[in-house]
């Protein structure tokens, strides 16, 4: 069956134009300029609106209500389906620090989930902890946080298949083994919640280490040792050219100031915008939650521990950050959306299949307005949201 989306103004990673795109069997045939002179089974109108390749968010714990820890088949398809409706495509669950029996069953569970209808796709999950530095543990659950160990990492990692990524303080004893580790089986090592410092994250780059986890959240920037300053894993990040980082673009976690600088400094190339959302993403202003054992409350549009000391993460979603970007840090559209596809799919080793609207890629479109409102959500080719 040959589907269209036509009539509105399509997003590649360089420009954007007028026109629309053509797929067959989910997979994109052509794109586009001017008007659809071609005869299909099903076009839909974008009404002039953005026609943008599917969002990714590769860094996500739930939402409306439900957290992936929770390990249930409702949880994640209820937090998933949240996310569509804002117009991602494609997620990476990512389950944060918890004891040995939550994390089995987190796991085990996603296996199951992935198979579920009508629901974005899931690119592997990211277990964020519990090798962690408490003093940037943050929103973790200090009960479980600790150094990382071979015997339970590598029992984890021979769990399943799906585990895609991993979050680390590099500095722990043991973490850069870890690091090479991940990197013999083609999983993403990752640099976060941590204290290292510049010397720490070279030897880390040397062990496989290639992204930073949430930037400028939970590390160190510069500190002072007997009198001398070192740089911390922020200015790591600036110098260290190989690294990505992602951010939560959510309008709190970062001001527009340091957000033009880390564009100015790293580029769409290499900055990842991820919604780091929990369970409360897309619930109302006052909810009262907790991760683990740590409570939060949603107030003024983002998640604080109840004492106000810290962000207990975002309450946003995907289409948030693009309106982020482009209004609060004034970036182009393009750039700001490749930050959000073709970017997160390359640092995911999806880009083969998805990350932009090219010719042979999978039909994961995302249709919004100029105000960042979702229209119409395409998974596979098939529309699953509009």
């Amino acid at each position: 069956m040959k589907q269209a989306v036509y009539n509105g103004i399509v997003i590649t990673p360089n420009e954007k134009f007028c026109g629309g795109v053509i797929w067959q069997e989910g997979v994109v045939a052509r794109v586009f300029e001017g008007e659809l002179n071609e005869k299909c089974d099903v076009s839909t109108d974008a009404g002039g609106k953005f026609i943008s390749p599917g969002f990714i968010d590769i860094h996500t714990h739930g939402a409306a209500g439900y957290d992936f820890l929770d390990g249930t088949i409702e949880a994640y398809s209820m937090a998933a389906r949240m996310h569509m409706r804002h117009g991602t495509t494609a997620l990476m669950p990512t389950i944060t620090t918890a004891g040995r029996e939550e994390l089995t069953r987190a796991i085990k569970t996603y296996d199951e989930a992935e198979k579920l209808p009508d629901m974005p796709e899931f690119i592997g999950l990211h277990l964020e902890g519990p090798y962690f530095a408490d003093a940037q543990r943050g929103a973790q659950d200090p009960n479980n946080i600790r150094n990382p160990d071979p015997r339970e990492y590598i029992s984890i990692l021979d769990m399943s298949k799906s585990i895609r990524r991993w979050s680390v303080a590099v500095e722990l004893p043991g973490a850069l083994e870890l690091g090479f580790e991940l990197n013999r089986r083609g999983i993403i090592a990752s640099v976060g919640h941590t204290d290292a410092l510049y010397e720490d994250m070279l030897k880390a780059a040397d062990y496989g280490y290639k992204l930073i986890t949430h930037f400028y959240s939970g590390m160190s920037g510069v500190r002072r040792i007997n009198a001398y300053r070192y740089a911390g894993v922020i200015e790591s990040g600036y110098l260290m050219d190989d690294f990505d980082v992602e951010i939560i673009a959510d309008g709190h976690h970062l001001p527009a100031s340091l957000l033009k600088l880390i564009y100015k400094v790293k580029g769409s190339s290499h900055i990842c915008l991820v919604t780091d959302s929990i369970n409360a993403a897309g619930l109302p202003e006052g909810t009262e939650s907790k991760i683990g054992s740590v409570e939060f409350i949603v107030e003024n549009g983002v998640a604080k521990l109840l004492d106000r000391s810290a962000f207990a993460g975002s309450v946003t979603c995907a289409n948030r950050l693009l309106k982020t970007m482009v209004e609060l840090a004034g970036v182009p559209i393009c750039e700001a959306v490749k930050m959000l596809t073709l970017t997160p799919a390359r640092i995911s080793g999806v880009d083969d299949r998805m990350g932009s609207l090219v010719p042979g890629k999978t039909a994961n479109i995302t249709v919004f307005d100029k105000d960042y409102s979702v229209s119409h959500v395409f998974v596979r080719g098939k529309l699953v949201y509009g």
